[in-house]
This record gives structure tokens, C-alpha cells and sequence, in this order.
């Protein structure tokens, strides 16, 4: 009886870790959620500069997006879908509905649907962030 019960706990306790599909570089947890689409969980006190770096790493490294790709708020800052009780910003390599506009001023840019940074421009945002430079 103790075993079945041991193996629950342990399960309960690894759960919150294997959600954890992809963790970008600069440490922000990215999880898939439909298509080409993830959501970037903010932590750590992230900033517009650290979401759009964890959106371009995991572009380039789990999508193969190329440089010249589009990355697409496609639901700004607000509750996760997939960390219940954390904030997070959906992120598409298409539009999906929402209507493109310039990411003018960075710091607004994830509160906005369809603010847009190709991926190399979102991958130079973490500057020295990341342990590597290439693009």
C-alpha cells in the first residue's frame, strides 16, 4: 500500500518538471501549445527583451525557423495556458488571426497581439545572454 502511494507523490513532484518542454537560454521556460505556436513563461522579472530572446532561441533551435522568419505576439502578456499561476506571452511563427503591426516600442511590444521581430532580431536581443553569438 505504501508503494502505490510513494509512486503518486513522486509522480506529483517530477509533473511540474517534465511541462517543461524547452528552456531558453537566458532560463525562461518555453512550452509548445498548438502548431507553431508556445508560449514563453516569464520569470525571474523578464522583461520584453528577455521573452522575445527565449521566443527567437526556441524558434531557431526546436522550430528550424530561418533568420528572416516572423515571430508573432499571438496572445500578449497575460495568464499562462500551460503554467497555471505564472504570466506568459504567446508567441507564432504565423499571425493566427492577430493583425501584424511594427514592434515600435519594445517594452509594449508583448502587450500588443501581433507585434512582430523576425527571428534574428529577436535572437540579438539577448546579447550576452545567450552562451553563443551565432544568428
Amino acid at each position: 500500500m505504501s508503494r502505490p502511494l510513494f509512486t503518486l507523490i513522486a509522480l506529483a513532484v517530477a509533473t511540474p518538471a517534465l511541462a517543461q518542454d524547452f528552456t531558453a537560454e537566458n532560463r525562461l521556460s518555453v512550452a509548445p501549445t498548438s502548431g507553431d505556436a508556445f508560449e514563453v513563461i516569464e520569470a525571474q522579472g523578464a522583461g520584453a527583451r528577455e521573452l522575445w530572446c527565449a521566443a527567437g532561441d526556441y524558434a531557431r533551435d526546436q522550430l528550424n525557423a530561418a533568420s528572416s522568419a516572423r515571430l508573432y505576439v499571438v496572445a500578449p502578456r497575460g495568464d499562462s495556458q500551460t503554467a497555471p499561476g505564472h504570466k506568459a506571452v504567446a508567441f507564432a511563427l504565423t499571425p493566427q488571426g492577430a493583425t501584424p503591426r511594427t514592434a515600435v516600442v519594445l517594452g509594449f511590444s508583448t502587450y500588443n497581439a501581433g507585434s512582430n521581430l523576425s527571428v534574428a532580431h529577436a535572437v540579438s536581443l539577448c546579447g550576452g545572454m545567450l552562451g553563443r553569438d551565432e544568428m
